[in-house]
């Protein structure tokens, strides 16, 4: 079988290589011709890892290729899938141009029965939207089928998650669409993977239903550390006590200074968008998003408070994307954060794995470090923000003798309160006494 999957960022690329990698022919579609001649080279745009080496392994093997030329990949495919971006609007809602305009190319160049899959996180009814775009723009009468089949990839993990999902969602009105991506999927079989088969509305809510829920996860625990910051109890604790019972579990119980990231917020403002389209009332997802905004506010203040007087003081920022294993910094805590310093009159020093390059062209006006160390010198506190493993064992010695002040805010509660204190530093975490 051949696919087509329109769009080569994040969920497009990894779904074209993973797709190649259970032996399919992939043909990956993008209008960035420089993006596509890089791909072609086996150089991913964006930091993902193992994602270069599975993509250089099926380059080589011929089951991938890259091309700006819709047509032929429309023409020489059975299923094509939509994977173009979403982003949100002033409003909150996604934004739909990208897929309508997809869905009309698509159109154009239809010669034979084809499967047409929406990838990208869309609003419900989509679907429904897509096959009417379609059919208008058909040069002659043929038979295709829309079909939504959501991902639900994790960055930093995203080739995990397509290779040994939790579940495979398709929504489908036609048996023969069903088929075919039940045999898109048969190497999951093996594994014994849920496969939901369900309607198209029902699997476009699907996505945006289960990112919302995690969010709410993450808003309720960091409501939580501010009520034991308060009564002097330690929401780790309480988080372990919590994730013990199977009806809860311990994912996304970890308080930290907000979510971020291309899925969470941009999702539950979607979500939100979408019920007062339809007269529904989403309270508790209004509250989610700005529990949310409050827990980055109160994050940054915390620093501030800490400090004094900010204005002229030099705050050493450890981690830069949303989470870890990523150069995602699409509504990353630490880019709220340092705003907020920069207003109050701060300076500020920053470190990321990864994602410095990407940073520079936000936040050009504060100093970039090659280390942990550089970042530390001569600061006056020292910030933990994004969880990279390189910090959970930080030579703490050696920054305290680099630094100027004693303040250590953890965010992310990855340091013993003791361990720290005990060179010297003034500790911060979130949520513990």
């Amino acid at each position: 079988m051949n696919i087509a999957v329109i769009g080569s960022g994040y969920v497009g690329l990894i779904t074209g290589a993973c797709f190649a990698e259970f032996g399919i022919h992939v043909t990956c579609v993008d209008n960035d011709e420089k993006k596509i001649q890089s791909m072609k080279k086996g150089v991913v745009p964006f930091y993902e890892p193992g994602l270069e080496e599975l993509l250089q392994r099926n380059l080589k093997a011929g089951r991938l290729n890259f091309t700006t030329d819709i047509a032929d990949a429309v023409d020489n495919s059975l299923v094509i899938f939509i994977a173009v971006g979403t982003p949100p609007r002033g409003d909150g809602s996604a934004e739909m141009k990208y897929v309508e305009n997809v869905a009309r190319d698509i159109a154009r160049h239809i010669k034979s029965y084809k499967v047409i899959v929406t990838k990208s996180t869309v609003p419900v009814g989509t679907g429904e939207k897509i096959r009417k775009i379609i059919s208008r723009n058909l040069k002659e009468s043929v038979d295709f089928d829309v079909v939504s089949n959501p991902e639900f990839l994790r960055e930093g993990a995203g080739i995990e998650d397509f290779m040994r999902p939790n579940r495979v969602v398709i929504g489908a009105s036609s048996a023969q669409a069903v088929a075919i991506m039940k045999d898109l999927y048969r190497p999951l079989y093996l594994i014994e993977t849920p496969i939901v088969i369900t309607d198209v509305k029902t699997a476009e809510l699907i996505k945006y239903a289960s990112n919302a829920f995690l969010a709410t996860k993450i808003s309720y625990i960091n409501e939580i550390a501010n009520l034991c910051e308060n009564v002097g109890a330690d929401v780790q604790v309480v988080a372990k006590g919590m994730g013990l019972d199977r009806r809860i579990g311990p994912k996304f119980l970890h308080a930290g200074p907000g979510y971020g990231g291309s899925c969470f917020p941009k999702d539950t403002l979607a979500l939100l968008q979408i019920g007062k389209e339809n007269s529904v009332d989403m309270g508790i997802i209004e509250a989610v998003i700005k529990a949310n905004e409050n827990q980055k506010a109160k994050a940054a203040d915390k620093i501030i408070g800490a400090l004094g007087k900010a204005k002229g003081k030099t705050v050493c920022i450890l981690g830069l994307s949303f989470k870890p294993n990523t150069n995602d910094l699409r509504d990353a805590p630490s880019l709220y954060i340092i705003t907020k310093l920069l207003k109050a009159g701060a300076k500020v020093r920053a470190y990321d794995p990864v994602a410095v390059d990407d940073a520079q062209k936000i936040l050009p006006k504060i100093t970039y470090c090659k280390d942990v160390y550089e970042a530390a010198k001569g600061s006056d506190a020292v910030v933990i923000v994004t969880e990279w493993n390189q910090f959970r064992n930080l030579d703490l010695l050696r920054i305290k003798k680099l630094v100027h002040g004693e303040l250590f805010f953890d965010l992310r509660n990855i340091y013993e309160a003791d361990r720290v204190r005990k060179m010297g530093f003034q500790y911060y975490s979130i949520g513990r006494p």
